[in-house]
């Protein structure tokens, strides 16, 4: 969670949680060595980023779209550092 351990806290969010859900995230926190306000949060947090990150559907605007079909239009250019990367071995093969 990169701003939030740089910058002070100013949002406040509330939410209810079963004396079963608390229980358990009182715990978890508790085994992460975290309080639970930061475990949440850090939670919540990666699961937003996941969640953002899964998008497959884009909303955008007549101009947006319009300037993305023309950079994708144009003809391909030589990229010496995509060529060097695609050209390693993986770490994970015997090669």
């Amino acid at each position: 969670m990169p701003a939030t351990l740089t910058s002070a806290r100013s949002a406040r969010l509330g939410l209810r949680a079963t004396p079963e859900q608390e229980a358990v995230l009182r715990r978890a926190a508790e085994v992460a060595h975290k309080s639970l306000t930061d475990f949440v949060l850090d939670a919540a947090y990666q699961a937003a980023e996941q969640t953002l990150l899964d998008q497959r559907l884009f909303m955008v605007s007549g101009n947006q779209y319009q300037a993305l079909m023309e950079m994708l239009d144009r003809p391909v250019t030589e990229n010496p550092g995509l060529k060097e990367l695609f050209s390693r071995h993986p770490v994970w093969t015997n090669t």
